[in-house]
């Protein structure tokens, strides 16, 4: 078979990229990304909480002592309280302010340098995360103030500590945070890649390995995809995808016929012809012979055995190659149908009516030869389609033949009263090997007819709402002849 189809190279199939992940790979690389970012965004406000909560914690305790330093006569605390104090709230120095008054409890009269200062009472969510990752990167090493609300009617109290505790608090926070929401996360992530694995990358990769399976063998019915019962959209690809496999796997089964029907018809043609054309010999001996009956089927025998020998020379055309472009011209329909009725041997002994209704004097544009192969086929597949209940009666199982005209356009059809056709036959009526109801049938009839139908510029179909099988071909006249007939009429 050539490298190249419609102008397109064949894709390469065979070689494999060097590194390859798989859709599990892919699968597991983006949950491990998408957790790392859940941690993230579950510790960056974790974290940012644990600070402002221990912020708000040393508040609350250098407020008590507060509550001790007012508690004391003349606001005097003695040097060892003081330092108990403050080391309860962690703190340098605590000062308390009331207006324009300034209560200090320190350790030392001189409070260490400030290098950040907090103010708890309008601390905003966006500031405690910025201020927190800042505690984290100086390593604890300065000293801040915390401002918040004062007992007592006090305006703001302040405390001054070192960063270094809420340093070492955030560091044993974060690796609890850190703990936990991995085993979380961990737990979540197998049990999301455990599910996609089982919903989505199982199914595509049995579909997969399903297809690479069917494309070694195509005509294997065995290698077609079994779908599952899913009612999602895996299953519905996995049915459309078994669909596509029967329907491919039979056309090529029908096609591989097809060739091996056209190799036996190329074998047995040459001898075939030879046989005919001896039978033709013997006719034209016959036709010498005086007896009446002799010389009014002789004439007939030997149109049957020129077209058995013309049908020899155009075997199968679907086999290896088209229909001949038609011969066109005039003629009598009449006398088609009346050809048609010797050559399926229809008189008025058989068990199967022949019913014409032809217009008198009717002409048909057409090659006679091809349009008598379609009356014929059409005729021929009515009297099967009878013939599977018998016994026949006449005048119930009939053929008709109707034909009219209806302007530039000759009408012909061919029914029968017959059983009618099924609807597997109706999808593909007219394709090779498709088209056939009866066992053992090639379905050929039909598709020649169509064809032939479609090279006089033509259509035939199936009639709706009949009784049995009725089809309808309409051919149009040459407009060729029309304008020699507008010719004609002008001359005279």
């Amino acid at each position: 078979m050539s490298e190249h189809s419609g102008g397109k190279a064949r894709p390469d199939t065979t070689a494999n990229p060097p590194f390859r992940v798989g859709l599990s790979g892919k699968l597991l690389l983006l949950t491990i990304l998408f957790v790392m970012l859940a941690e993230i965004l579950i510790y960056v406000p974790s974290i940012a909480n644990v600070r402002t909560m221990w912020l708000k914690d040393r508040a609350a305790t250098a407020r008590l002592a507060v509550l001790a330093l007012d508690a004391t006569p003349d606001n005097m605390v003695p040097q060892e309280l003081a330092k108990r104090l403050l080391d309860g709230a962690g703190a340098t120095a605590v000062a308390v302010k009331f207006g324009n008054t300034r209560r200090l409890l320190s350790v030392s009269e001189m409070p260490p340098e400030v290098q950040d200062s907090i103010d708890l009472r309008s601390y905003s969510y966006m500031a405690s995360i910025v201020d927190a990752f800042a505690t984290l990167a100086s390593g604890g090493n300065r000293t801040i103030r915390i401002l918040d609300s004062a007992p007592m009617g006090g305006e703001h109290i302040e405390i001054i500590l070192s960063e270094r505790p809420l340093y070492r608090a955030m560091l044993s926070a974060s690796q609890n945070i850190l703990w936990v929401s991995l085993v979380i996360s961990i737990i979540t992530a197998m049990l999301v890649y455990a599910t996609l694995i089982w919903l989505f990358v199982r199914p595509l990769r049995n579909m997969t390995v399903q297809m690479m399976r069917f494309a070694q063998n195509p005509e294997d019915a065995s290698r077609i995809l079994s779908p599952s019962r899913r009612a999602d959209e895996i299953g519905l690809a996995e049915r459309e995808l078994a669909r596509m496999q029967y329907e491919l796997s039979q056309t090529l089964y029908q096609k591989s016929r097809l060739a091996s029907l056209g190799l036996a018809v190329s074998k047995i043609n040459h001898d075939l012809r030879n046989l005919l054309s001896s039978a033709q010999l013997m006719s034209d001996r016959i036709s010498n012979l005086h007896e009446p009956l002799v010389r009014q089927l002789a004439p007939k025998l030997m149109r049957a055995l020129d077209r058995a020998i013309s049908y020899c020379q155009q075997t199968l055309a679907y086999g290896r190659a088209q229909e001949p472009v038609p011969m066109r011209k005039s003629v009598s329909v009449e006398h088609l149908v009346e050809e048609v009725r010797d050559t399926l041997n229809l008189n008025e002994s058989s068990q199967i009516g022949w019913v014409p209704s032809v217009e008198r004097g009717l002409m048909i544009d057409a090659d006679p030869e091809q349009m008598f192969r379609v009356l014929l086929n059409l005729s021929r597949n009515s009297i099967e389609a009878l013939q599977t209940r018998v016994p026949n009666e006449p005048a119930r199982d009939q053929v008709r033949v109707v034909g009219r005209r209806e302007g530039a356009v000759v009408v012909l059809e061919v029914a029968d009263t017959g059983p009618g056709l099924p609807p597997r036959s109706r999808e593909h009526l007219f394709e090779p090997f498709h088209g056939s109801v009866r066992s053992g049938g090639t379905g050929l009839g039909l598709a020649i007819a169509a064809e032939i139908v479609r090279l006089h510029g033509g259509e035939i179909k199936l009639l709706d709402g009949t009784i049995g099988a009725a089809f309808r071909i309409s051919i149009p006249d040459r407009p060729a002849q029309l304008d020699s007939y507008r010719e004609n009429r002008l001359r005279a």
